[in-house]
C-alpha cells in the first residue's frame, strides 16, 4: 500500500537531550498505524514534528505526499487531530461549537456530525469548560470526523479514561470509514491492539520496531527470551514491548 506519512532519520534534541533519534517510519494508507511506547518514548514529540508545530533537527517528514515544513492550510484541512491536551474554547456551548466549525469545511457531513453527538451524549447545551476531561475528549472526536479527514492524528486519546469512556472512543472506530488513515499514539497497548493493523514501538526516542501486526508476531518469535503467547498462539503487544524494551535495555 502507498504511504500516508513518511519520516526519514526524523530527530529532535533540546540542547543536550535528545528526545527522538533517526526515526525512519512509513504509515500505510488505509491502516490503523499505532505508535507505541512509554511516557517520554517520543510519541509526541513524532506527532509535533509531523504537524510542523515544532522544527524537526535533522531528518525530514511528509504528510499527504507534502514536506511536513511545507504544509499550510489546504492540507491541515484533510487532517483531523484529537489530543489528550487539546485546547478547546472553553465559554462556547456545545452546540455553538458545532455551529462555528461546519462552515470551515466544505466537506463536512452533518449526519455523521449528529450520529457522533448521539452517541457519544454530548449535552448541546453545556459550556465545553464544564465538560468533564471525558466527555472533552469525545467532543474533540466527534469535531474531528464529520469533515471526513484523509489522515487522523490522534495524540494519547484513551489517557485518563476511564474503563467506559475508552470503549466508547475505540468502539467510534469499528466500521470506519475504509478510506481514513488513522495514525494514534498511545501507552495504552491493551486498548489499541482492538484496532491496530500497524504497529511502531518507540523507547527512550528510537525504533524498535515497526510493521503490520502479523510481522509483528513473527518477530516475537524471534526474540529471546520469547514473550508469553495466549492459545491461539499469538502475543499481546503489551508481552512482545515489554521484550523488546527488556532487550534494548541490555545493550
Amino acid at each position: 500500500m502507498p504511504a500516508i506519512l513518511e519520516t526519514h532519520n526524523l530527530s529532535k534534541a533540546y540542547g543536550p537531550f535528545g528526545a527522538l533519534h533517526g526515526l525512519s517510519i512509513s504509515v500505510p494508507e488505509g491502516s490503523v498505524y499505532a505508535l507505541m511506547g512509554a511516557s517520554g518514548a517520543g510519541k509526541t514529540t513524532t506527532i509535533k514534528l509531523l504537524l510542523n508545530i515544532l522544527p524537526a533537527s535533522a531528518g525530514t517528514a511528509s504528510l499527504l505526499g507534502v514536506d511536513s515544513r511545507d504544509i499550510g492550510p489546504g492540507i491541515l484541512s484533510r487532517i483531523g487531530y484529537v489530543s489528550e491536551n487539546q485546547a478547546l474554547p472553553a465559554r462556547l456551548r456545545v452546540a455553538q461549537f458545532f455551529d462555528y466549525l461546519r462552515p470551515c469545511y466544505p466537506r463536512w457531513d452533518q449526519s455523521l456530525e449528529q450520529e457522533l453527538r448521539a452517541s457519544f451524549r454530548l449535552p448541546p447545551a453545556r459550556r465545553i469548560g464544564a465538560l468533564s476531561h471525558g466527555m472533552r475528549l469525545k467532543l474533540a472526536l466527534a469535531a474531528a470526523l464529520p469533515f471526513r479527514p484523509e489522515l487522523l492524528i490522534l495524540d494519547e486519546p484513551l489517557s485518563g479514561l476511564d474503563a467506559l469512556a475508552r470503549d466508547e472512543i475505540i468502539g467510534s472506530f469499528i466500521g470506519r470509514d475504509p478510506a481514513m488513515t488513522i495514525l494514534i499514539s498511545s501507552h495504552e497497548l491493551d486498548e489499541v491492539e482492538r484496532l491496530a493493523t500497524h504497529v511502531a514501538f518507540l523507547h527512550e526516542g528510537r525504533l524498535l520496531f515497526q510493521g503490520s501486526v502479523a510481522q509483528l508476531q513473527e518477530h516475537a518469535r524471534s526474540l529471546q527470551p520469547p514473550p508469553s503467547i495466549d492459545a491461539a498462539g499469538h502475543a499481546s503487544l503489551r508481552a512482545v514491548f515489554i521484550a523488546m524494551a527488556r532487550t534494548a535495555l541490555k545493550r
